[in-house]
């Protein structure tokens, strides 16, 4: 039986704010607070609310048939606790019906992967502790940032733990070969590789609307009957695309949702199901490795890195951005490690981009790639001015792993120490309380004895 593995992305970028080059030293925020909240707000309105209603009726509807996966970057929690609540709840509704698996990915939605492994681990398991803590799962399947995947990545990503990883069909990877199979890591035999069928994607969250399409109007049998007269040996068609291709990308206007809700019962009818990652991972042999020595990606029409470290801008910033990627998981300073964290994410470097045409780019604020790299370096120029004021680069990172080390060790024994004296100072509370009580019965018992002389005396006088 063929099989549909749908999954969704779910990331808000943070929008930096102007930062002039007078602004370095005086000014350590860098964000504009006005534009993220509209942004959000405007997303969770128009896309995420009715998406996640339309797929929370879908499971109610088809009961335990239904699946569907999503992955969430900790950047992006972060901006729905303070925005919009209200998806974050929708998604706890949602996992409660037992139908969703929730993924790993890096929690800056960065490229961390691409430059030191130990930001990315680290990256990785606190995204890890957030779903944990909103969801009660433990994530078995890494998705990375824009399914950026190569042969080390893959090789270090099953050495963290994960079963399984998904990544980008791209048809220079897999030539004649169909994403509609599960593979695995070629360094790492045991992580299965789920590949996302572009085609069958991309109809849905590019193509959709676009009534010069060839294929438009799309309609949810004729989609569903493709996946059904695929070749009798593709098993697994993987669906993957951002949330917001339901909504902003595809308006509501164009009636995706409906076209969504109407896939379950068609798959039915054909003999289709719905599984989650885990599942795939766990149902399904790999019929043979990948090799992909060149990292790739789901973005543009190269499907690698180009859009992010295209141009000399790109790769200045990123190589200045992760020259101090050791410094600040060493030191471990919690107002570093947010600014760290929003300063990773990868809009950033793909507003420098000067690739010719893109698909969903976004420069915001900026008037041209070189607005954007001229307003970023700034903000990495005070940042970097920060970590080393906090720990001057004179001192090496080792040196300074050591000293941060003994300070650490030296906080723990003083901690100790403190619950020691706490705890003999009770003790020595439970001995004078017991004392006291002791000395109250003694008094107690004195008393009678004390009458009966004064009552002997007094006779002995009559």
């Amino acid at each position: 039986m063929k099989t549909i593995c749908l999954y969704f992305e779910i990331h808000q970028n943070i929008q930096l704010k102007r930062y002039r080059f007078f602004d370095i030293g005086t000014d350590h925020y860098y964000y504009d607070d006005y534009e993220n909240e509209r942004l959000i707000a405007d997303v969770a309105e128009r896309s995420y609310m009715p998406a996640l209603n339309t797929l929370l009726e879908m499971i109610k509807e088809n009961g335990n048939y239904f699946k569907v996966a999503f992955s969430l970057s900790g950047v992006g929690i972060e901006q729905l606790e303070i925005h919009a609540p209200q998806v974050l709840e929708k998604l706890q509704e949602l996992n409660q019906t037992g139908c969703v698996e929730f993924l790993a990915e890096p929690y800056s939605h960065g490229l961390a992967s691409l430059a030191n492994e130990e930001s990315f681990a680290k990256e990785v398991k606190r995204q890890c502790q957030k779903m944990k803590e909103y969801f009660g799962q433990e994530p078995k399947v890494l998705r990375n940032s824009s399914l950026i995947y190569s042969d080390d990545i893959g090789l270090q990503v099953s050495q963290m733990g994960f079963k399984g990883m998904l990544t980008e069909g791209a048809r220079h990877v897999l030539g004649w070969k169909s994403p509609n199979y599960v593979y695995n890591c070629a360094l790492a035999p045991n992580l299965k590789l789920l590949m996302r069928n572009v085609n069958f994607s991309d109809d849905i969250s590019l193509r959709f609307g676009n009534t010069e399409w060839e294929g438009y109007p799309l309609f949810a049998d004729t989609y569903v009957d493709r996946i059904a007269n695929l070749p009798e040996g593709e098993k697994v068609v993987n669906i993957f695309m951002e949330l917001s291709a339901l909504g902003i990308a595809q308006p509501l206007s164009t009636n995706i949702l409906d076209f969504i809700k109407a896939i379950p019962a068609c798959a039915k009818n054909r003999g289709l199901s719905f599984s989650t990652p885990s599942e795939i991972c766990d149902t399904f042999n790999s019929v043979s490795a990948v090799d992909v020595p060149d990292t790739l990606s789901w973005n543009d029409e190269e499907r690698d890195c180009s859009c992010w470290l295209g141009n000399p801008m790109q790769r200045e910033a990123f190589n200045k951005l992760y020259s101090v990627a050791d410094r600040v998981r060493i030191a471990d300073d919690p107002r570093i490690n947010q600014d760290w964290d929003y300063l990773q994410a990868s809009n950033n470097f793909r507003q420098m981009t000067t690739k010719p045409s893109q698909v969903g780019l976004n420069r915001g604020i900026y008037s041209s790639p070189f607005d954007a790299f001229t307003n970023y370096m700034n903000i990495l120029g005070d940042f970097i001015s920060r970590v080393n004021s906090l720990y001057p680069d004179s001192i090496d990172n080792d040196e300074l792993s050591s000293l941060l080390t003994t300070i650490k060790n030296q906080d723990e024994e003083i901690d100790m120490k403190n619950k020691e004296i706490v705890r003999l100072q009770t003790k020595i509370e439970k001995i004078e309380a017991t004392e006291e009580k002791l000395r109250a019965q003694l008094e107690k018992a004195k008393a009678p004895a004390a009458k009966k002389t004064t009552a002997r005396k007094a006779g002995e006088k009559e």
